[in-house]
């Protein structure tokens, strides 16, 4: 069911209220019983809730990244980079006999 906004023409008094399509418009104030307007409202996108919907699952991967994609491209290049640091890194200690602790 939508949420509709009402002001009071009287008291100013604004309020939602849960109706079907359906029903007529409400025309009494719950506060001063004058008349009230139904108000025009923005309305607001669908919003998922619960456990399997992730922000992401609708979002292409350009919005994900910034407009060209290269984001991700980026991470990607950075991550690789990283790694090959560190097989270059064990490859020569290796070769020395002096291995680096993780700690």
């Amino acid at each position: 069911m939508p949420t509709y906004d009402y002001r009071c023409r009287n008291c100013n008094y604004e309020f939602e209220l849960f109706q079907s399509i359906k029903e007529k418009p409400l025309e009494t104030c719950p506060r001063c019983g004058k008349s009230v307007r139904r108000l025009i409202g923005g309305g607001i996108g669908i919003i998922f809730k619960g456990s399997g919907f992730y922000t992401t699952d609708y979002k292409s991967s350009s919005a994900l990244s910034g407009r060209d994609g290269s984001g991700r491209k980026a991470a990607e290049e950075a991550a690789k980079s990283k790694s090959d640091t560190k097989l270059k890194e064990k490859a020569e200690a290796s070769k020395t006999g002096t291995e680096k602790s993780n700690d």
